[in-house]
C-alpha cells in the first residue's frame, strides 16, 4: 500500500509543479511513457499512476492542494486496479482509441439514449425511410474510412434542407441527445464517425446545386455536394473548383469546408478560408445562421463564417455553401521529376516559384517508399521514370492561358534544373492520359497504404526545409519494424507521414507518439495541417495551440453549443468540456479492453 500512496504522491508532485517538464503533457492528458523506469513503484503501482494522473486531468484538478487532502479523497480498488473517488459510484461507458499511453474516452453521462418516442418524432418530420436503423448501413457509418475508429450508434439521419435539420437539432439539443454531423466520410483523425452512441446526421441529401454566376464565378450549393460533381459540373461551364483532392469522389463540400480541407492546389488558389464567401449553417439549438453571401468584399462587423470554416461540425452543422470558382485555363502541363536527395527538392521549390511564377499550380513530392508501395499494390500504375528508382520525386503542375507560351516557359526550367544538378531524371506528360497517370500516382499512396496494411497517420505543417528531417528521425526510431513513407505538398509545406506496418502494434505507436508531436512542436509545426483535430489529434493541441487559444475555443463552443451534444469529444480537449457537469467516477486504466 505504500508503494500506492508513492503512486499518488508523485501525480501530486507532478500536477503541482507548474514548471515541470511533464506539466505540459498532463495537461492533454498524454501519458508519459516508460514509467515503469520510476523506482521502487511496482508495475501495480505504475497502474494507479497512471489511473491518478489521467482521472485528476479529467476533472480539471490542476490547481494545488494539500497532499494530504489530496490522498484523502480516493481509495484503491486492488481487485479491479482502478481509482475510486469517494462519493457515489454511477456506471460509466468507456472507450479506448490507439495506443496504450492513449487517454479513455468517457461517454458524457448528461447525455440521453434513444428512445421510441424518438424515432417517432424523427419518422414524423422526415418520414420513415429517412430514419436509418437498419445493420448494415449504421456498420458503414460507424465506421471510419480507415477502419481506425468505430462507434456504436443506432440511429442515422437524413434531412434533406436545411428546415428538416434544424428541426433534428432543436429537438437533439432539448433531449440532451448528442450527435455527429457526417459528409462523405473520408477523414482522417475520426471526426466524422461517432465514438459512441451519437446520432449520425448525414447530409448525403442535401445535394443540390443552387445557383451559379458565370461572370462572378460564384458557386452556391447544398452540404451533401460530392466535390467531384462540383467539378464536372463547373468543367462544363468552364470554370474549376479551388479544391481538388484524392478523396473527391466521396467527400462532401460540406465537409471540406467544415475540415479546411487543403488539396493538391493550394500553393495556387490558397485556403477555403480566401475562397469560401459564405454560408448557412445550423446551430445545436436548431437556430439557423444565414451567412449565404456571395460578395467578395463586406466589412459589416465580425466576419462569423471563419468560426464554422475548419470547426469540424463542433459549432454548428454547415448546409450551404458559396465558393469563388476561378476560370478554367486551356493550358495545363505536368511534368514528373526524379531528385537525387531532399535538399535537391527544396531547390526544385525555390527555383520553380521564382522561375514559373504565377503559373504554378501543384508543387508535390514523395520518397522512394512512397513509390515502391503505389507500384506494387495499385494495379495499372507504371513508373514514369523506369530506368532507376530515385529517392525522391516532385510533380509539378502548371496552369495558364498562353499554351506555347507555358509550356516553353516549363520546359526551359526543366532543362535548367537538369543542368544545374537539381533533377536527375523526368516526363514531361504528352497528353491528359499521361497527365492522369502522373497524378494517379500522387493520389494513389492513400490507397496503396490501405493495401499493405496497418498505418499511422500524421499530417503535420513544417517549415519546407525541415520537413523530411522528421521522416527520417522517425524511420531510425521504428527500425526494420515498419516502413516510413514520406510525401505531400511540399509548395505549402504540408508532410503526410506515414508509418506503415503489418498490423497495429503499440511498440511501434510508442516510438511515434508523443515523439512526433513534441518534434512538430518544438519545430514551431501544426499538428494538423489539413485532416483537422478529430478524435485523434483532439487532447494533442496544446502541442500547436497554447492554453490560453483553447480556453478561448472552449469558450466559443460553449457559447453556441452549451449542452456540447454537437460532435463531443472532439476537436476541444476533454479536460476543459465544460459540459460534463456531472464528473464520472471511475476512471477506468488505459490499457483496459473495450
Amino acid at each position: 500500500m505504500e508503494n500506492h500512496k508513492l503512486a499518488a504522491a508523485i501525480a501530486y508532485r507532478l500536477l503541482n509543479q507548474t514548471k515541470h517538464s511533464s506539466n505540459k503533457i498532463i495537461h492533454q492528458r498524454l501519458l508519459i511513457p516508460n514509467f515503469t523506469q520510476l523506482n521502487p513503484l511496482s508495475s501495480t503501482s505504475v497502474a494507479y499512476l497512471f489511473a491518478l494522473i489521467q482521472f485528476v486531468g479529467f476533472t480539471r484538478h490542476y490547481a494545488s492542494v494539500p497532499l494530504k487532502r489530496f490522498l484523502a479523497s480516493y481509495r484503491w480498488d486492488l481487485q479491479k486496479s482502478s481509482l475510486i473517488r469517494m462519493q457515489s459510484i454511477s456506471a460509466i461507458h468507456h472507450r479506448k482509441f490507439g495506443s496504450v499511453a492513449s487517454a479513455v474516452v468517457q461517454r458524457n453521462p448528461n447525455f440521453s439514449t434513444i428512445n421510441n418516442d424518438d424515432l417517432i418524432y424523427f419518422e414524423k418530420i422526415l418520414g420513415a425511410k429517412k430514419v436509418i436503423q437498419d445493420h448494415e448501413e449504421l456498420e458503414t457509418a460507424n465506421t471510419d474510412w480507415m477502419h481506425k475508429y468505430k462507434g456504436s450508434s443506432k440511429l442515422m439521419l437524413q434531412p434533406e434542407n436545411t428546415r428538416e435539420l434544424s428541426q433534428i437539432l432543436e429537438y437533439c439539443n432539448s433531449r440532451r441527445l448528442a450527435i455527429v454531423p457526417q459528409g462523405g466520410n473520408t477523414g482522417l483523425v475520426g471526426g466524422s464517425v461517432p465514438v459512441f452512441d451519437e446520432v449520425i446526421i448525414s447530409t448525403r441529401r442535401m445535394n443540390n446545386i443552387i445557383s451559379f454566376d458565370q461572370v462572378s464565378g460564384v458557386l452556391v450549393c447544398e452540404a451533401g455536394c460530392i466535390l467531384e460533381n462540383l467539378i464536372s459540373f463547373l468543367d462544363k461551364k468552364g470554370f474549376i473548383m479551388p479544391l481538388d483532392l484524392g478523396a473527391k469522389g466521396s467527400c462532401q463540400i460540406g465537409g471540406n469546408i467544415s475540415t479546411n480541407a487543403g488539396g493538391l492546389r493550394l500553393v495556387r488558389y490558397g485556403s477555403l478560408h480566401g475562397t469560401v464567401l459564405g454560408l448557412e449553417a445550423v446551430l445545436a439549438n436548431g437556430s439557423v445562421i444565414d451567412m449565404l453571401g456571395t460578395l467578395r468584399k463586406d466589412n459589416t462587423g465580425y466576419d462569423l463564417k471563419h468560426l464554422f470554416i475548419g470547426s469540424e461540425g463542433s459549432l454548428g452543422i454547415i448546409t450551404k455553401v458559396s465558393i469563388l470558382t476561378p476560370p478554367k485555363l486551356s493550358s495545363v502541363n505536368i511534368a514528373f521529376l526524379a531528385c537525387e536527395d531532399y535538399i535537391s527538392c527544396q531547390k526544385l521549390l525555390f527555383q520553380a516559384k521564382r522561375r514559373l511564377g504565377e503559373i504554378l499550380s501543384a508543387f508535390e513530392f514523395l520518397d522512394s517508399q512512397a513509390m515502391n508501395l503505389v507500384l506494387h499494390h495499385l494495379d495499372g500504375v507504371r513508373n514514369p521514370l523506369p530506368s532507376s528508382i530515385y529517392n525522391f520525386y516532385v510533380l509539378i503542375e502548371t496552369t495558364g492561358s498562353k499554351e506555347s507560351n507555358d509550356k516553353a516557359t516549363l520546359e526551359a526550367f526543366l532543362l535548367h534544373a537538369m543542368e544545374s544538378g537539381l533533377v536527375s531524371d523526368g516526363a514531361l506528360a504528352q497528353d491528359f492520359s499521361q497527365a492522369s497517370s502522373f497524378w494517379h500516382i500522387r493520389e494513389g499512396i492513400p490507397e496503396a497504404l490501405m493495401k499493405a496494411g496497418a498505418v499511422y497517420k500524421y499530417d503535420l505543417s513544417l517549415p519546407v526545409e525541415k520537413m523530411y528531417d522528421l521522416v527520417e528521425e522517425i524511420r531510425t526510431r521504428v527500425g526494420t519494424a515498419a516502413n516510413v513513407v514520406g510525401y505531400g505538398h511540399l509548395g505549402d509545406g504540408n508532410l503526410h507521414l506515414n508509418v506503415s506496418a503489418p498490423q497495429y502494434d503499440d511498440a511501434i505507436l510508442s516510438q511515434i507518439e508523443p515523439f512526433v508531436y513534441e518534434w512538430t512542436s518544438r519545430h514551431r509545426g501544426s499538428i494538423s495541417a489539413e485532416h483537422g483535430l478529430g478524435l485523434m489529434k483532439a487532447e494533442k493541441i496544446y502541442y500547436s495551440k497554447s492554453s490560453e487559444t483553447v480556453q478561448l475555443m472552449a469558450s466559443i463552443k460553449k457559447l453556441l453549443d452549451p449542452n456540447g451534444i454537437l460532435n463531443p469529444y472532439k476537436v476541444i480537449p476533454s479536460s476543459l468540456d465544460v459540459h460534463m457537469k456531472s464528473q464520472p467516477t471511475i476512471c477506468k486504466l488505459p490499457w483496459s479492453t473495450f
